[in-house]
């Protein structure tokens, strides 16, 4: 056997030095070189921001690399427009600050504003420290409460991606994503007890073309929620429990608020949530529409509320009596199918002033999952047709 060239090795060392730098046709931006420290103790906020700025700022494909280890961070905000892309690759993990007087007048940990085609990717792990600050959580008696801070805003952010990272714990909502368009959630896992105050999932909010695939979401309020102005949301293949299920609403608490439109869940499945499908109208509303809802191919594991419109919500006592003006229709419900852990796991109480309208019903399976007695449905002011099985009997 002859001997083995020099050059082959010396060549692959030079383009792995190369790729190291580059990243397969990145420019690779990382933290560690402009100085943050991964003790989980140094606050990293400065230099994260400048890197940050660094890679907007530069044209072609730029890649923030955040290595293994814990960084410590303040509140920050990324904001754009970049020359060229950017992509926060995070490997290690991101952790917020506990301090109480961090957190005052500030509605934020992490927001990426005005960014077109970011990528959220690494597999690491965001901390909020939640657990610091749910104590201080007085929203559900006090309507003059300070919010606590959302772990991972996006605002005005078009054209992205979040994938492959996970959430632990945030203060207030895991993620939040505003006057957004065309983005992509898959492969995220979103965790917080089921006692922890407000930690929705992710929050949206008029925002248009949304996709939440693949994803594991265990939290104490909403997987997912949609506020006015969703439309074109699609959540596929998404695991919900612990949790208030995946919601829309509640709506109808201002004027002049924008419609929710064109949502689709499919092929997701919720285990032991307080709710499973609902939509939410306060009970004294202003007026505005829901329309062009599909749920289909759903398991129901344990679920307390199955299905369910609720036009006369009121999570206080302090709410205005009165009718929703929020015109709720063409509503499809295909396939569901499980166990409930009350006894009735189809409910519509609709408005008077606004009935439900064009509700549809196909293929349901849902018995109860207790000691004795059968699932029933409840039906108020709604219109519809149901096809196929129907446990429980409908009652449209």
């Amino acid at each position: 056997m002859g001997s083995i060239s020099v050059f082959p090795c010396v060549y692959l060392m030079f383009l792995l030095a190369c790729i190291s730098e580059v990243g397969f046709g990145k420019m690779v931006f990382n933290v560690m070189k402009d100085g943050a420290i991964a003790d989980g103790n140094t606050d990293n906020s400065k230099v994260f921001q400048n890197v940050f700025n660094k890679a907007c700022q530069s044209e072609g494909r730029n890649l923030v690399l955040i290595p293994r280890g814990t960084y410590l961070l303040a509140p920050i905000v990324l904001k754009g427009p970049c020359k060229g892309q950017v992509e926060f690759h995070i490997i290690g993990t991101l952790k917020a600050l506990i301090d109480e007087t961090s957190t005052i007048d500030i509605n934020h940990w992490i927001t990426f504003q005005y960014v077109d085609r970011l990528v959220l990717s690494g597999g690491g792990k965001l901390d909020g420290q939640g657990s610091s600050a749910w104590d201080d959580n007085t929203c559900s008696k006090n309507p003059n409460c300070k919010a606590l801070p959302i772990s991972l805003r996006f605002d005005f952010v078009t054209n992205s991606r979040i994938t492959q990272l996970t959430s632990i714990n945030s203060k207030n909502a895991h993620m939040n994503v505003f006057a957004c368009k065309d983005m992509k959630f898959d492969h995220i896992h979103i965790i917080a007890p089921k006692d922890s105050p407000n930690t929705d999932g992710i929050h949206i909010g008029s925002s248009s073309n949304i996709q939440i695939l693949d994803s594991t979401i265990a939290t104490g309020d909403d997987c997912v929620s949609m506020s006015p102005g969703s439309k074109n949301i699609n959540i596929r293949n998404v695991t919900c429990g612990p949790g208030h299920g995946i919601s829309v609403g509640s709506l109808g608490g201002g004027p002049n608020e924008e419609d929710v439109s064109g949502l689709t869940v499919t092929n997701c499945t919720f285990i032991g949530t307080q709710n499973g499908l609902r939509v939410k109208t306060w009970a004294r509303s202003y007026a505005s529409s829901v329309f062009n809802l599909t749920f289909e191919d759903i398991i129901m594991d344990n679920v307390n509320n199955p299905i369910i419109i609720d036009q006369q919500y009121c999570p206080s006592r302090n709410c205005e009596k009165g009718e929703s003006q929020v015109q709720i229709r063409d509503v499809k419900y295909g396939n569901i199918r499980g166990t409930s852990s009350s006894k009735i796991a189809v409910a519509f109480d609709c408005s008077k002033g606004k009935p439900c309208e064009n509700i549809e019903l196909n293929n349901i399976n849902l018995n109860y999952h207790g000691a004795e007695g059968a699932v029933a449905s409840s039906c108020s002011n709604v219109k519809g047709i149901a096809n196929g099985q129907q446990q429980p009997g409908s009652c449209i």
